[in-house]
């Protein structure tokens, strides 16, 4: 590999790829060992091809530091590598199979960034074709491991009634704890009143904030991965054609349909696109808006902060209190019978277990309460 006559990479470039390279020795080190600990044949010849891969991977890495007289010291597996090892020799190499799964998954989007990036064409072409063989390296995992898809995407999602159920939760239990606070401390409606109110528009736009933010950063993860996808569709079409086979593959569809369909599609890289975002990512059309998720987030939090607050309005004394008390403990149960839909638990033993938070929140606010006027308004 001849130098390039370009700028000198920096220090921060040189760091990258010495990581690089650790990674490929980590890497074909443990595929070795667990060859070694393989009875099945065609197994053993899966992990010893991906230990052969990954050593000439170390040989380039090492061709492309010397070809910028870049010196690097005799490496060896790091600590972590020959933990992992230690634990498939005892026990398993379930877990640490599962493991470089993830490392491989990493590897890809890394060096698609380092193609991505790099100014210099020996290190774009280096870490194109690691990251094509790292995918490879997936597919070859994934049928050890048993698991099918494109493992370096993430994209989970919450779901925007998720968000309005735990909104309103957080805002009923954090208000509720707050008045009950202030209930002890003094007898005074007004300032029962105000301080339940500022404490609802605090907690409200705190989290819808939360919501705003949390909304965006999903938003960009999509986008990001989505351009990944777009990267991979242009640079590893082969790759990602032998992805949608298997996964139609999955679905039912014989073998040879598949590879048809999967070839039909990526003759049209605006297509395959939209089938690997909706097969792959599992990224709909639509989801939330950062503003939507933030105002949405906010008012249910704003809902749920002014129940405990509401009866003040109207009336005063105990019977105040106790309508402020039996509605956040209504609304307690009905929010933890919500949540049982995402927690897959039963509905009653959901409702009850929010029923205690917010009973014990309650008490815990009534005596800070109580002590605070012990220590400030005690005689």
């Amino acid at each position: 590999m001849e130098q390039q006559e370009q700028t000198q990479p920096d220090r921060k470039t040189i760091k990258v790829w010495k990581r690089h390279l650790q990674d490929e020795i980590d890497a074909g080190y443990l595929y070795s060992v667990f060859a070694g600990l393989e009875s099945d044949a065609k197994r053993k010849d899966i992990l010893s091809g991906l230990a052969g891969v990954e050593n000439r991977h170390v040989i380039r890495w090492r061709e492309m530091l010397a070809a910028y007289d870049i010196h690097t010291k005799k490496h060896r597996p790091t600590l972590k590598a020959r933990l992992m090892a230690w634990y498939a020799r005892q026990f398993s190499s379930a877990f640490p199979l599962s493991q470089m799964l993830g490392e491989e998954a990493s590897e890809v989007k890394d060096y698609l960034t380092l193609h991505r990036n790099s100014t210099l064409e020996d290190a774009k072409e280096t870490a194109l074709i690691l990251a094509k063989e790292s995918a490879q390296h997936t597919e070859s995992l994934q049928e050890l491991t048993g698991t099918v898809g494109e493992p370096w995407h993430k994209t989970e999602s919450g779901g925007m009634v998720g968000n309005i159920v735990y909104g309103f939760n957080d805002g009923l239990t954090a208000n509720f704890g707050l008045v009950a606070g202030v209930i002890a401390a003094t007898p005074d409606i007004s300032i029962i009143l105000v301080t339940g109110i500022v404490g609802t528009v605090a907690d409200s736009l705190s989290m819808g904030a939360s919501g705003y933010l949390a909304a965006k950063s999903e938003q960009e993860v999509y986008e990001h991965e989505i351009e990944v996808e777009r990267e991979e569709i242009r640079l590893m079409p082969d790759i990602e054609e032998d992805e949608l086979a298997l996964i139609y593959e999955a679905r039912g569809v014989p073998k040879a349909q598949a590879r048809e369909l999967a070839q039909e599609v990526m003759e049209d890289p605006d297509r395959a696109l939209a089938e690997k975002i909706q097969t792959e990512l599992k990224i709909g059309e639509i989801y939330a808006t950062p503003l939507k998720e933030g105002w949405i987030t906010g008012l249910a939090t704003a809902i749920g902060a002014f129940i405990p607050v509401a009866p003040f309005l109207f009336t005063e004394g105990m019977p105040a209190i106790w309508i402020s008390f039996t509605l956040a403990m209504m609304s307690h149960f009905a929010v933890g019978a919500a949540r049982s839909l995402f927690t897959g638990r039963g509905l009653f033993r959901s409702g009850i277990d929010m029923f205690v938070v917010g009973l014990g929140v309650a008490g815990v606010g009534y005596l800070v309460g109580k002590l605070l006027e012990h220590f400030f308004f005690g005689n």
